[in-house]
């Protein structure tokens, strides 16, 4: 479901896109790709104190084969509709 974003990421060296974060999730997991082009990812972290952005953080650097400091919220900190950006 990234490969378009993974793509980007590897010809100009960072992406950016739409997160839809759905929080006390089981498991983190790409739900889908929404017809907006944004992602919704599950996040098996409580919306509180910051834990479901690290978690979200964490996820997406996993799935991009990053570290975590190359993952950042541009906006949306506390709104489930994030921007997030990824460096290589």
């Amino acid at each position: 479901m990234l490969q378009g974003f993974i793509q980007e990421l590897n010809e100009s060296g960072s992406v950016c896109f739409t997160v839809r974060a759905v929080p006390n999730a089981p498991e983190s997991k790409i739900l889908e790709v929404m017809d907006d082009e944004s992602i919704k990812i599950s996040v098996n972290a409580q919306p509180e104190k910051g834990k479901a952005n690290k978690e979200l953080v964490k996820f997406i650097a996993n799935q991009f084969g990053v570290e975590k400091s190359k993952v950042s919220i541009l906006s949306g900190e506390s709104a489930r509709i994030k921007i997030v950006k990824v460096s290589s």
